[in-house]
């Protein structure tokens, strides 16, 4: 669990020796054209995303989530049926009829995405898919009650009384929701950035900022390299502002937009102005492939951005699939699909609770060492009993470790750029002790119940270490997606001392895309045996 020696590449691209100046959040290098520019397209942001700079990300914001988007329609939907019961005959309102009712209005329209966040829409765009589902929740509950309660079945004619009365009424509550929601868009506009190439980008930020009613405020436009030469105004090298074919979209200019061309860009743009969402508006011939667009999607899912995907792109695997969507699902008329961020891992929080529980017995139950081993770095060692270094933890977040001191480092750069001292002579003999048997690890239980860490996950590493390893070896930027760890599952299998970093980012890595709770606990059991056969370094 101790820092590991093996080999360690050079710093490269910016790379220094100073504390801090290799930081996960710094400009990494870009591969250079025989002009010495960037690589075109979107690759000549992912160049930087990709690499080892991958920034700390801003705390993740929730985007229009689905439940929050839909509870006040569940509600209205809910309140409709109630009131179409309350139509019926005494013997006919029966408690398990209105349970059957709201179950299955909620199923029904749930799965046919009337509770899901979306463009502006009304409660006629919503009718038919609304009637159907209507009918068929009468139909089916009025059937079950039936089956189990004859005297309480109910006539064709209350059926079609009851249903229609819900249907008239979740059509008004739905008018209701939908018109509040268009005027609080107009009024509470959201920032979005918007990704496209020259004309496309700078047509799009106009038509948001001409029609609020799509509730998006463009505060970016995010614009690749382009391959041909000096760009114009705008980044394209060819066109003067004006699109032939959109001559009408001139009108209202792109206000002032600022155009990012870099991930850190992107990142101080998400932090300062509060985006929420991206939108890609690029068509078929724009810059970068669907690859790059991947990344680009990924980067922003990451910061917690929806992204909306207007016009026929590459991403328009809706239409060439043959799916219809609603009439009202476009923007000034281009056809567009919305994608929320992915949900946070299920079993977050049970881990979370693992740790805390886990910690906290094991805090009460070392103090006695940990007591011991303050003792003997005070008396034998001299003062400064804890060792404090800067790690980057989850999404490249930087935190500070805690350790028992092993050795006095001679300035901050030998903390931050020294890859291991298992054989420094400077080192006493309490210290020898303390990395041999792991114990100097003993205070980063702190570290779990503050939350910087996890008891399991991939082992963090100092700034420095993460800049230069992320760019020799791929996907050890990737195993920042985890909260970091005491131990992990390349720990248990021995990889540790001077061993491959290739090799433990790849195990880190399948215990990420595998993570179960039990397999925490099995690798919390193989650690603790493993401390009566110490080989800390």
């Amino acid at each position: 669990m101790n820092t590991e020696s093996t080999s360690v590449p050079a710093p490269s691209g910016r790379g220094s020796t100073a504390r801090g100046s290799a930081a996960p959040g710094a400009p990494g290098p870009t591969t250079a054209t025989a002009e010495n520019r960037p690589p075109p397209g979107y690759a000549s942001l992912l160049t930087r995303h990709d690499g080892a700079d991958r920034l700390a990300l801003p705390p993740r914001r929730r985007t229009a989530a689905p439940l929050r988007f839909g509870l006040p329609l569940l509600a209205s939907d809910w309140v409709s049926a109630l009131i179409g019961t309350a139509l019926l005959d005494s013997g006919q309102r029966h408690a398990l009829l209105i349970a059957q009712l709201f179950i299955c209005v909620a199923v029904l329209n749930a799965y046919a995405g009337l509770y899901r966040p979306s463009g502006p829409r009304t409660a006629l765009d919503e009718f038919p898919a609304l009637a159907a589902r209507t009918f068929v929740a009468w139909c089916a509950s009025a059937a079950l009650l039936a089956a189990l309660h004859p005297t309480h079945a109910l006539s064709l004619t209350a059926l079609l009384a009851g249903s229609a009365t819900q249907l008239l009424l979740a059509c008004c509550g739905r008018a209701v929701v939908h018109g509040y929601r268009r005027r609080t868009a107009r009024k509470r506009l959201s920032s979005a950035l918007v990704v496209g190439t020259g004309p496309t980008g700078r047509r799009f930020a106009a038509l948001f900022a001409r029609h609020p009613e799509y509730g998006l405020r463009p505060v970016g436009i995010v614009a690749p390299v382009e391959a041909d030469g000096p760009a114009g105004p705008d980044g394209d090298p060819h066109d003067d502002g004006v699109g032939e074919d959109h001559p009408a979209d001139a009108d209202t200019p792109a206000p002032g937009l600022p155009v990012l061309t870099t991930v850190e860009e992107i990142h101080r743009a998400v932090i300062q102005n509060g985006v929420r969402q991206a939108v890609f508006v690029d068509g078929p011939d724009g810059a970068g492939g669907d690859e790059d667009r991947a990344g680009l999607v990924s980067l922003f899912h990451e910061y917690g951005c929806a992204t909306w995907f207007v016009g026929a792109g590459p991403w328009d695997t809706v239409i060439r699939s043959g799916t219809r969507r609603g009439m009202s699902q476009h923007v000034w008329g281009y056809t567009c699909h919305r994608v929320n961020p992915p949900a946070p891992p299920r079993g977050v929080l049970a881990k979370r609770l693992l740790d805390i529980a886990v910690a906290a017995i094991a805090l009460v139950a070392v103090s006695p060492v940990l007591l011991a081993c303050a003792l003997a770095v005070r008396f034998l060692d001299g003062p400064g009993v804890l060792f404090r270094q800067e790690r980057v933890g989850q999404n490249g977040r930087p935190f500070t470790v805690l350790k028992f001191r092993t050795l006095r480092p001679a300035d901050d750069t030998e903390a931050a750029t020294r890859w291991s001292v298992a054989n420094d002579r400077r080192m006493s003999t309490v210290g020898h002790i303390l990395r041999r048997t792991s114990m100097d690890e003993l205070p980063q239980i702190w570290n779990v119940l503050r939350g910087d860490m996890s008891l399991v996950g991939p082992r963090p590493e100092r700034p420095f270490f993460v800049a230069n390893f992320s760019k020799t070896h791929p996907g050890y930027a990737a195993r920042h997606r985890m909260p970091v760890g005491i131990t992990g599952l390349a720990q248990v299998n021995g990889l540790r001392g001077d061993t491959s970093i290739e090799d433990r980012s790849r195990f880190d890595n399948h215990y990420i895309d595998h993570w179960s709770l039990w397999q925490d606990v099995c690798i919390i059991i193989r650690t603790a045996l493993s401390l009566v056969r110490p080989a800390g370094s």
